[in-house]
């Protein structure tokens, strides 16, 4: 028509097509790193949780004392240059204590965390899925675990079983490998519950239903449509567990019944201290401050991480 105007005259036959390209450039997890980095306690907590890291990572290939050297002269002293966090009855070094430990508890909160999620997923994809008797089955056991008592049963198994992985593994492999699957053992009840509700919730989704009617097999369904939508509130029970199973490694360590001695963990070392808290405040405040700090991060990343991925919310 003669009155028509081309769309190339206006600009928006250049501009659609890289207004298509900024649209597709934004991939769900960047508009969710751009979420989370808004969260200001989540962000800066990240970087103080990945100096951490570092710190035990790194810090014993810098700061070479042994952890069981022992100083006679310098038994209960405080922070010096010498030793900057002080030292304990035996005069051994609180710094290369926990940077050591550090490994161990930090560890022990990401290997029990990856047992519960594992566990806590494949049982709530199954129940979300199947169902029926299935359903029922899973979440009685679901329900008879959260029903008992942790701390009691979580001392029993270890008084039960430590000498006997002691002595297959090794002392400390076989120490760490009970703590891990005890703790994780008794964490992946709450994310069962979990899955199995967003499950129950996806299922009945427009995208999952047309799969369906294409012929998708229900593992194509699950693993394609269905669990990658779920793993928004994953992620966030995931810093959850983590911060609870280094809480509860630091339990057993300060009753006693998670590593010797020899091996420090920030619970071991508060163990160790509870005889001199009032002759050496600083063997007791030095690896709680690390506790807490490490916990009271990824409280603050699983805040961020749940505003981030909720697609409900704006920030």
């Amino acid at each position: 028509m003669a009155g028509s105007i081309p769309a190339s005259a206006t600009g928006d036959g250049a501009a659609a097509p890289e207004l298509g390209k900024a649209i597709a450039s934004v991939s769900p997890w960047r508009e969710a790193w751009r979420r989370f980095k808004r969260h200001r306690l989540a962000y800066y907590s990240l970087w103080v949780l990945g100096l951490m890291v570092l710190a035990v990572l790194l810090g014993p290939l810098v700061y070479k004392v042994g952890i069981n050297d022992i100083d006679f002269q310098a038994r209960l002293a405080g922070p010096s240059p010498k030793h900057p966090l002080g030292t304990d009855d035996l005069g051994r070094d609180i710094l290369a204590r926990m940077l050591y430990g550090g490994r161990i508890s930090l560890a022990v909160g990401l290997a029990a965390m990856l047992i519960a999620i594992v566990v806590g997923v494949i049982i709530g994809a199954i129940a979300g899925m199947a169902r029926g008797w299935i359903d029922a089955a899973l979440m009685w056991v679901t329900d008879l675990f959260l029903s008992l008592p942790q701390l009691p049963l979580l001392l029993l198994l270890i008084f039960l079983f430590r000498e006997p992985l002691k002595q297959m593994f090794g002392i400390e492999v076989g120490v760490f490998l009970l703590i891990v699957l005890v703790i994780g053992g008794f964490r992946w009840m709450p994310v069962a519950r979990l899955v199995r509700a967003q499950f129950f919730s996806l299922r009945e989704k427009e995208f999952v239903e047309a799969a369906r009617a294409l012929g998708a097999s229900t593992s194509r369904q699950v693993v394609r449509h269905i669990l990658p939508n779920s793993l928004g509130p994953v992620i966030v029970a995931a810093t959850i567990d983590v911060a609870a199973a280094i809480i509860a490694e630091s339990t057993l360590s300060f009753l006693g019944f998670g590593f010797p001695p020899d091996i420090p963990t920030w619970g071991r070392i508060l163990y160790d201290a509870r005889d001199y808290m009032d002759l050496a405040t600083h063997w007791v405040v030095f690896p709680g401050l690390a506790i807490f700090l490490t916990v009271l991060t990824i409280s603050f990343i699983g805040d961020g991480l749940r505003d981030a991925l909720d697609p409900r919310r704006v920030l």
